[in-house]
């Protein structure tokens, strides 16, 4: 069956896209999406322009940016704001580089925690266990 010339109903454009349909809903609910209006007895219809918006938006959020800031990216694209979006993306960029920074300091913590666990001479039952016990102190205690 082949969908009508008017557009895609909910349910194929999010399998065109690859998201459920709930994911569609979510975006309307968010302002991320328009809902196209429902004709008198009919379906509502997405145009080919909602499939590339969706697909932006998932786009973005495989980048890491959060829905606000996705938000913004679509306002931006409206106009040609070039250079706020290269802000947003630097700010954003600056965020991924502290994560992974973040990243690099729990995997050299939990590093260190196993290969001392994996000796089995502590004092406590469990290095690991102790460490997260610790809480705070966690980083002190491996190093």
């Amino acid at each position: 069956m082949t969908e009508p010339q008017d557009g895609l109903s909910i349910g194929r454009l999010a399998a065109a896209v690859g998201v459920n349909v709930e994911t569609i809903r979510f975006y309307q609910r968010k302002g991320l999406l328009r809902e196209p209006p429902r004709p008198p007895g009919g379906i509502r219809r997405y145009a080919a322009n909602d499939t590339a918006r969706v697909r932006f938006i998932k786009s973005a959020q495989r980048l890491g940016f959060s829905l606000d800031e996705v938000r913004h990216l679509l306002r931006l694209d409206e106009g040609m704001q070039c250079a706020a979006a290269a802000k947003l993306g630097a700010r954003h960029l600056d965020e991924v580089r502290r994560r992974l920074r973040d990243l690099r300091r729990i995997e050299a913590t939990l590093s260190k925690l196993l290969v001392r666990c994996g000796r089995g001479d502590e004092s406590v039952a469990c290095p690991l266990i102790a460490a997260l016990h610790a809480g705070n102190k966690m980083d002190k205690t491996v190093g």
